[in-house]
């Protein structure tokens, strides 16, 4: 759904942090059927840690640049899956840092983000340190809800509740 913010339109933005867990699946699919139903965008945040590995220079620009590498290959197989079944081609973000600090920077920098959909682990030691950081205390000084989806939830139920 588009609106009108500061004179121009502006279309409401769902966020997603994408890694390589099957729980980030489930929440991709849940934000791209929301956004598809609702007239809005995806943008996905691929957030790159720092390396504990600092000693040569060298060694660690490459590293940076293979991780690099490797997020935009996630993003770019992410967005061809998700824009065959949603018709929607999302947009991308690549920040290096802790994901907690990047998620709060980039909703900060981003101000047509309207809602985080976060993946929930399934395993028993917690739903993640992501979802447990950004969905406990600190969601009482957050600009946008919070959507954790669970990772015990089939593709059926997603769509279903979508």
């Amino acid at each position: 759904m588009e609106e009108l913010q500061q004179g121009k339109l502006t279309r409401r933005k769902f966020m997603c942090v994408v890694d390589d867990s099957p729980e980030c699946r489930l929440a991709l699919r849940f934000a791209f059927r929301r956004a598809a139903r609702t007239g809005g965008g995806v943008v996905l945040l691929y957030v790159i840690e720092p390396a504990d590995f600092q000693h040569w220079v060298a060694v660690e620009n490459l590293m940076r640049e293979e991780a690099r590498e490797a997020a935009e290959e996630v993003l770019q197989t992410l967005a061809e899956e998700v824009s065959q079944w949603s018709g929607i081609m999302p947009e991308f973000a690549i920040r290096e840092g802790r994901k907690q600090d990047e998620v709060l920077a980039l909703l900060e920098a981003e101000p047509e983000i309207r809602l985080l959909v976060l993946g929930a682990s399934a395993e028993k030691d917690g739903p993640g340190p992501l979802v447990s950081a950004l969905a406990g205390p600190m969601s009482a000084n957050m600009r946008v809800p919070v959507t954790v989806v669970p990772g015990n939830l089939s593709i059926e139920q997603i769509d279903e509740i979508t």
